[in-house]
């Protein structure tokens, strides 16, 4: 972290498209309410593809980081000066750090997955399973690999997306039909689908609803919480963790390489949970 001026603001925004739905602004803001942080904002912009090296080249010496949503994880290893060997693996930018010379690009989803889970009491899984074969899975198969699993099943209609996330490690990554992701031994499960791929999950556990008591699922949706995934998982046992666990624990991250600050953790989920609540 590089420090600006003696009583200068201190920046940093969400930058996306679309954007307004992101749930940052209220997160890091309340932690620096937390701290009582009063030099420091956080803002929110609207950047696509094209306008994110242009936005980056325009911010001053008191911008010190940006979180990055989609579409923009991929087109930051263009803007960043370095690179973590993290998001490197995992394909994906979402953290932009001021630094001495420039942009270092880093990736705090991985971390945001495997803190939801052991916050969830998930120590060593040694067999998890991951539906779905996309960015947001190359992340959750990195935290798996961080939190000791041996053998990941991934519930996919892909193959070959599934081939290209076991080539990330030499954790065991085996193909399973989306049908069968509740069979086999896993007690760890991670859902990073939204829409129709979650639809056929849920579909396929109220078909044949097993019993899922000892296992902990975490549905990285959060937004309209529970969802029908959610809702069929604790009813066959599972306990549940909502993708707002993950959301908080990654911005907590971010949060620290922006200010070199201890995130305050209860504070922005306590903050993420009233902004979710219906209006």
């Amino acid at each position: 972290m590089v420090l600006g001026e003696p009583g200068q603001l201190l920046r940093a925004a969400v930058l996306g498209s679309p954007v307004a739905h992101s749930l940052s602004p209220v997160l890091h803001t309340a932690a620096y309410a937390a701290l009582g942080l009063r030099g420091w904002d956080y803002g929110r912009f609207e950047v696509d593809e094209g306008g994110l090296a242009p936005f980056v080249v325009g911010l001053d010496a008191s911008w010190r980081g940006l979180s990055l949503t989609m579409p923009l994880k991929v087109v930051a290893f263009d803007v960043a000066e370095e690179v973590s060997g993290l998001a490197r693996r995992a394909g994906a930018i979402n953290t932009l750090v001021r630094t001495e010379t420039g942009w270092a690009g880093d990736n705090t989803d991985v971390h945001g997955v495997a803190a939801a889970l052991r916050e969830a009491g998930v120590e060593r899984p040694e067999e998890a399973t991951i539906i779905g074969s996309g960015a947001t899975a190359r992340s959750a198969l990195l935290a798996l690999e961080e939190l000791g699993s041996a053998r990941v099943r991934v519930a996919a209609r892909n193959a070959e997306a599934v081939a290209v996330l076991a080539d990330l490690t030499a954790v065991d990554v085996v193909h399973v039909p989306i049908a069968d992701w509740a069979e086999g031994e896993s007690r760890v499960v991670v859902s990073t689908v939204p829409g129709a791929g979650a639809q056929a999950a849920t579909d396929a556990l109220v078909a044949s609803p097993g019993d899922l008591s000892g296992t902990v699922l975490l549905d990285v949706v959060y937004a309209d919480w529970p969802t029908g995934l959610a809702r069929a998982a604790t009813a066959a046992g599972a306990t549940v963790v909502s993708g707002l666990e993950m959301l908080v624990h990654q911005a907590a991250r971010q949060f620290e390489l922006f200010t070199g600050e201890v995130a305050p953790v209860a504070a922005m989920q306590a903050a993420g949970r009233e902004a979710l609540l219906p209006r």
